[in-house]
């Protein structure tokens, strides 16, 4: 059988481009991850309408990938910060993979805007493929598609 041959709905890129497919919702993902927890901080930064904002948040935390939490400012009313949850935090590696890719084929000519550091050592954090046997996958390896359980046959 080939590719084409399965259902694409069923494939696991298929199911998180449902959720992060959107352009908003990447960099929502990304300054909650640069520590942008709230409502009207995450709008002003991002520039975003109210609107907009207010359905990828919902969307992250129907999904079960951001949660709320309540905060008070002292003499002001309670509001809500939006916080990764363990299944956002493993979204580093997709963003981190999406910032090598843009600081090697959309850097200015300034070059990359900002680098990931390891706060233990200091070095510059990639994204980097590796097979479970630890062999590092570069993008000109060939790999091989395997059908498991999770996979269905198209129906024409």
């Amino acid at each position: 059988m080939t590719w084409t041959d399965y259902d694409s709905a069923a494939c696991s890129i298929a199911r998180t481009a449902h959720v992060l497919g959107d352009r908003w919702t990447v960099l929502v993902v990304r300054d909650l991850f640069n520590g942008v927890r709230r409502f009207d901080a995450l709008q002003d930064h991002l520039g975003i309408s109210r609107d907009v904002l207010t359905k990828r948040l919902r969307l992250l935390v129907d999904e079960g990938l951001v949660e709320t939490r309540p905060v008070r400012d002292e003499g002001e009313r309670t509001r809500h910060e939006y916080v990764l949850t363990d299944a956002g935090r493993e979204l580093r590696t997709v963003l981190v993979a999406i910032m090598d890719w843009g600081d090697r084929h959309r850097s200015g000519a300034a070059g990359p805007p900002v680098r990931v550091r390891h706060a233990g050592c200091g070095e510059a954090v990639h994204a980097h493929l590796v097979c479970e046997a630890g062999h590092e996958i570069a993008p000109a390896t060939r790999t091989a598609l395997v059908p498991l359980d999770g996979a269905r046959l198209r129906t024409r």
